[in-house]
């Protein structure tokens, strides 16, 4: 936790008990208005909350307070919940570990020698401890799914264009990064993601259909265990492997479906696909975002700064400021061919699931690293950013502890407008595996 208006919030629940005493409103219209009155909600430090820090991790904005709520947290104030906590992020939400030099380190509640992931990482952990009830998280390139796996809660990345994205900081450049940018709900239970998905999808949620009944008996079922062999990508941990195919068995002995086995040879392929699809013709890169969208950094020279412990930002934010600049650039014949394979690739997967398949498939290769270790695999986060510059929704489903004490857990994938697919069968894993695991941290 970085910021925390605990006093307010206490103010605005008192109000709450309040209104329920006056009899203004019957319990069906509380129920209807305010379906989250009075429930603290935590999210993380770059989707705006009014009074509260908005620095994104970056130095710069260390002292920047919002002066209004993001879009989502307004729907969610409007049904009732108050914002009591923000928590940390990587620096500019662009790596999936939780460091920076506004706030410093998070560590995983189920070993503190490992990363909680990001960008929202912070808010992974403070769902894993149990120390919120429910949250908001963003997702880019797997910054909800990466950090809900590592600590072993549910996390939505909803279908693209559905949730709205303004309050975030740093914003997209152009309609197509909006498009793989989601604010979604992150919770320690299935059964919380619905009607938290209902709300912050605000007029949009008829889109989604999330109240028509899912039968998950009536679904296909695929499922794909690596990516291929993709290049600077680890293998996938056995342990994860084993957790697929325990949910095979479980969908074919207990609920007699059956699950067919698929290999899209494009997945060997998704971190080319992911940033070229990034890419966008305003010429500004990760390094104007590192000058707080006001300027581009000298980022050569922030490295030699860094050297001698005079840079603000941190050491992978300036690398990965110099891959950014290697990747195929906008307009380029390479960034033609990756965009028409990645559409390629989506029209394969529409075919694929149609209107109700899921793709059962590694949320991550790995279970939560050590600290620092994601610098020597920076391109495993492939696994979850495919899906987003694909557009689809996804959920990532915890299945309990590995062999080395840490979280388990794969990510369901659907097809556009589909979430509700995925969000049944993030409940019915949650009965069959138990879901979210109560940490016992290990120092």
């Amino acid at each position: 936790m970085v910021d925390e208006r605990f006093d307010d919030a206490m103010k605005e629940a008192k109000e709450a008990d309040e209104l329920i005493k006056s009899g203004q409103y019957t319990e069906e219209e509380l129920a209807k208005q305010k379906p989250f009155l009075g429930v603290p909600i935590s999210t993380k430090d770059c989707i705006a909350v009014k009074g509260m820090l908005h620095t994104s991790g970056l130095y710069e904005r260390r002292n920047h307070r919002a002066s209004e709520d993001a879009d989502a947290m307004a729907l969610m104030r409007k049904a009732g919940a108050i914002p009591f906590a923000l928590t940390n992020v990587s620096e500019v939400c662009m790596w999936w570990e939780s460091n920076n030099t506004v706030h410093g380190r998070s560590r995983n509640p189920y070993d503190t020698n490992r990363i909680v992931g990001g960008s929202s990482g912070g808010e992974g952990c403070i769902q894993a401890a149990a120390a919120s009830p429910f949250g908001l998280g963003s997702d880019i390139g797997g910054s909800i799914r990466m950090p809900s796996f590592f600590n072993g809660i549910f996390g939505h990345k909803p279908s693209k264009f559905i949730v709205s994205n303004m309050g975030q900081f740093p914003l997209p450049n152009c309609e197509e990064q909006h498009s793989f940018l989601g604010i979604g709900p992150m919770v320690r239970h299935a059964e919380d993601l619905k009607p938290m998905l209902k709300i912050i999808a605000g007029e949009k949620a008829s889109q989604l259909k999330l109240d028509e009944p899912v039968d998950v008996q009536k679904l296909k079922f695929f499922y794909q265990e690596t990516d291929g062999g993709g290049r600077l990508v680890s293998p996938v941990d056995s342990d994860l492997i084993d957790a697929i195919h325990r949910i095979v068995d479980h969908l074919q002995t207990k609920l007699k479906v059956p699950v067919e086995q698929v290999q899209l040879p494009a997945f060997r392929q998704s971190a080319s696909l992911w940033f070229a699809n990034m890419k966008d013709d305003t010429g500004h890169a990760f390094d104007y975002q590192l000058g707080n969208c006001k300027r581009t950094i000298n980022t050569k020279l922030e490295l030699v700064k860094w050297i001698f412990g005079a840079s603000k930002h941190t050491l992978i934010a300036l690398l990965t400021a110099l891959l950014d600049k290697s990747q195929p650039q906008h307009g380029s014949s390479k960034y033609h061919y990756l965009v028409k394979k990645r559409n390629d690739l989506r029209d394969e997967m529409q075919q694929l699931l149609g209107d109700n398949g899921v793709l059962i498939y590694p949320t991550h290769p790995t279970v939560a690293p050590y600290h620092n270790e994601p610098i020597i695999r920076p391109i495993n986060f492939s696994y979850t950013g495919i899906v987003n510059v694909l557009g689809f929704p996804a959920t990532n489903i915890p299945l309990g502890l590995g062999s080395e004490g840490v979280p388990l857990g794969v990510q369901v994938i659907a097809n556009f407008n589909q979430d509700r697919l995925c969000l049944a069968v993030a409940e019915e894993l949650e009965k069959a595996f138990g879901g979210w695991k109560r940490p016992e941290v290990r120092i």
